[in-house]
Order: C-alpha cells, then sequence, then structure tokens
C-alpha cells in the first residue's frame, strides 16, 4: 500500500512523504531506523476507493526544473489575475504534458477542494516538490503573499534551470568523444584484433604483456558480449545504490572536490545554489535557522550539507553565518564570508546575497563556455595515448618476428 507519512526526530525536525509498504509496522520499522518516530500516517486512495498505484514506468519518467518552473509562473500569474487556487490548479493542470505532473496536480487539486493547505497537499509528493518548494509555498500562505513567493520560486527554479543546463552543455562535447573512442574500441577489439591474432599464432610468436592484455580484452568482449551487455546496467544500477549511501555521497564529494577543472565549478555553482536559495527564503519570510535545514537538505554535496547542518546549531548559538562559513575554507572562497558578513553588519543580506549568486552564475558561465578549449587537450592526450598503446602493442612483436627471421 502507499501511504502518506508524518514523522519526528528525536531532535524535533518533521518530515512527511510517501512510502511503499505492507503495513503500518512496516512502515513505523523504517522510519525508527532512520531516526524518526511515526507520528500519523494515511493510505492514499482515488477517487473510488482504491488504493493508488504508481505505474512501473512512471517511475522513470521525472518531473524537470523546468516544468516545475514554468507551474510557479503560470500559478503566480493566474492568482495575480484573481482566479482561486483550485480553478488556477485546474488550469494548469489541462495545459501539462507530463503525464505524472498530471497525476501529481490532479492529486493537489483534489486535496485543496477538501479544505487541506497548499503546502500540505504539495508535501505528499517530496519526490516531485522538495522542502524549499514546499517551505515557501508555506510561508505564502501563512503570509498572504503566495503570489510573490511563487514568483520567487519561479526564479529560484529558472536560475537553477540555467546553472543546470550551462554544466550539461558544457560536458556534451567530451562525453561525444568518450562514446565514439569506446565505440571505435568495440570495432576494433571485435574485427580487427583477431585478424592481427591469427598471425601471431602463425609465426609462434612471444607476446609481450601488453599485446596478450589486447588479445585477452578482444576475446572477451567477443566470446561473452551478451554477459557485458548486462553488467554495464548493473554498474549503473550499483552506483545509484552507493550514492544513495552516506559512504558513496562522501566519496563523490572528495573526488569532485579535487579534480582540478571540475572543482571549480562544483564550488561555484553550490556556492551560487546557496547565494541564490537563502537570498529567496529570507525574501520569503523564512527565518535564517529554517532556511539553513532547508538548504542542507537542498544542496546535494555531502560537503554542503555537512557545513550547512552544523551551522543551524552553531547560529541557534548566537554564532554568525559569515563566521561559520569562513572556518570552511575548502568549499567556501573567502569572498563568500565577506560578503555575507558585509548583509550582516548592513542588515541587508538578503540582496547582498542576491548580488553574490548572479557573480557566482557569471562565473559558472564564463567556465562552462572555456571548458571545451581545456578539456581538449586533455581529450587529445587521452586519445593519443590510447592510440599509442594499442599501436606499440600491435607493432612491438611484428618487429620482433621480423628480427628473428633475420
Amino acid at each position: 500500500m502507499n501511504i502518506f507519512y508524518t514523522a519526528k526526530s528525536f531532535s524535533g525536525e518533521t518530515k512527511s512523504g510517501e512510502m511503499k509498504v505492507n503495513d503500518e509496522r512496516e512502515l513505523a520499522a523504517q522510519l525508527r531506523a532512520d531516526g524518526f518516530v511515526l507520528t500519523s500516517f494515511k493510505e492514499l486512495k482515488n477517487e473510488d476507493g482504491q488504493a493508488i498505484q504508481i505505474k512501473f514506468m512512471d517511475r522513470f519518467s521525472g518531473i524537470s526544473v523546468a516544468e516545475k518552473m514554468m507551474f510557479a509562473k503560470n500559478l503566480s500569474v493566474m492568482i495575480s489575475s484573481g482566479l482561486p487556487l483550485s480553478r488556477a490548479l485546474q488550469n494548469i493542470t489541462k495545459q501539462t504534458v507530463n503525464k505524472k505532473f498530471i497525476d501529481v496536480l490532479t492529486h493537489v487539486g483534489e486535496d485543496i477542494q477538501t479544505g487541506a493547505s497548499f503546502a500540505d497537499s504539495l508535501a505528499k509528493f517530496p519526490g516531485t516538490f522538495d522542502d524549499l518548494f514546499i517551505n515557501m509555498i508555506r510561508v505564502g500562505e501563512v503570509s498572504g503573499s503566495l503570489e510573490e513567493v511563487l514568483n520567487i520560486l519561479a526564479l529560484q527554479l529558472e536560475k537553477d534551470h540555467e546553472l543546470i543546463k550551462k554544466v550539461r552543455g558544457a560536458l556534451v562535447y567530451p562525453s561525444v568523444i568518450l562514446v565514439a573512442m569506446g565505440l571505435v574500441g568495440i570495432v576494433m577489439m571485435v574485427y580487427v584484433v583477431p585478424q592481427i591474432t591469427g598471425v601471431f599464432k602463425d609465426l609462434n610468436a612471444t607476446l609481450p604483456a601488453s599485446t596478450q592484455f589486447i588479445i585477452d580484452m578482444s576475446s572477451l568482449i567477443r566470446d561473452y558480449w551478451y554477459i557485458l551487455i548486462f553488467i554495464f546496467p548493473l554498474v549503473g544500477i550499483g552506483l545509484k545504490f552507493l550514492l544513495s549511501t552516506d559512504v558513496g555521497k562522501k566519496l563523490f564529494g572528495v573526488i569532485l572536490l579535487n579534480i582540478p577543472v571540475i572543482k571549480n565549478i562544483v564550488i561555484k555553482v553550490n556556492c551560487a545554489r546557496f547565494a541564490r536559495i537563502y537570498s529567496s527564503l529570507l525574501k520569503s519570510g523564512v527565518s535564517v535557522v529554517e532556511a539553513l535545514r532547508i538548504i542542507s537538505r537542498t544542496l546535494t554535496n555531502f560537503y554542503y550539507k555537512r557545513a550547512f547542518t552544523r551551522s543551524i546549531g552553531e547560529v541557534q548559538k548566537g554564532v554568525n553565518l559569515s563566521k561559520i562559513i569562513g572556518e570552511e575554507k575548502k568549499i567556501f572562497p573567502v569572498l563568500v564570508s565577506q560578503m555575507i558578513e558585509v548583509g550582516e553588519e548592513t542588515g541587508k543580506t538578503e540582496a547582498v546575497l542576491g548580488k553574490l549568486a548572479e557573480f557566482y552564475e557569471d562565473e559558472v558561465d564564463q567556465i562552462t563556455k572555456n571548458l571545451s578549449s581545456i578539456i581538449e587537450p586533455v581529450l587529445m592526450l587521452l586519445i593519443g595515448t590510447v592510440v599509442g598503446f594499442f599501436a606499440v602493442s600491435i607493432l612491438q612483436p611484428m618487429y620482433s618476428v621480423l628480427e628473428n627471421i633475420k
């Protein structure tokens, strides 16, 4: 059964979400293992009273940042035009193409018609709407500034979308080159190497280790290709599982923060997102402590999450955020702590962080534009190394045979 639950940790943190379990005992046990105590639950059902079933293929179809951005923009425009929230949601649902998003918006609209708050309705879909989205909507509802909050959210999502698009765009070129290299390598292993191997066997030549390695790889690909087809998806699933664990997140964070070119992108993207999200939350009226808690759940890099989780307790003790961030020299440039300090002293933290976000967004834009020129020589070096290794491994035994003939 699909159950919507709310739970509380021993430190007082509240979370809610949807989980598929056999019964409430299993739900309580899973939450207890995560350090939470189940406080309430409800089985999700459709209009006919049947339990809601998540279609298998729907698990692979996500809801993009761009779709959520347009949702926030359109909803803001409709509410400002005087449409009630339930009517605005109906109109947006009719315009939406993504079937998964249609189901989500339909259930949200039905909840609102039964008297539920907008934020609580969105909280039932944590896979679609994160803590940032839900908490800002909740603040907008309470303060009566939902239209303004939706505009801020739309801007935040737009900036997130631009950052993601720039980073992905920069990685397209090296990805295409690496895929092409892989395909050429497979063709060589399947069709070219076996013919050369036959020549070596006829001559009874003693093969160097590098040549034998290439021949073994060729045999492996040709004889066990059906096993390799299953290995690659399994490796992908294994990596995905690893990245869902604390050990995997920490390992991935260490790797990203130690690769020369990637390190700068990771730092600047995370600083831009932090500044933009923190500024948006403060503008919406969210408290500093709650804003830091939301940021710690929103940023994906392990070290940034850890830094902001630690900062919550320090801020509650009265320590300035600029001082806390200043101690995290590995992941925050000096400029970040200095700008936050200026904001704290002048009382204009929101505006200062907005400027800081724009600065780092421009930096990311510049880095991604120059990334292809940085990666090009690295790729050329990699291709040259692979081709050289292959050429030497094939030609070396041939020269040995010719010397013996002489």
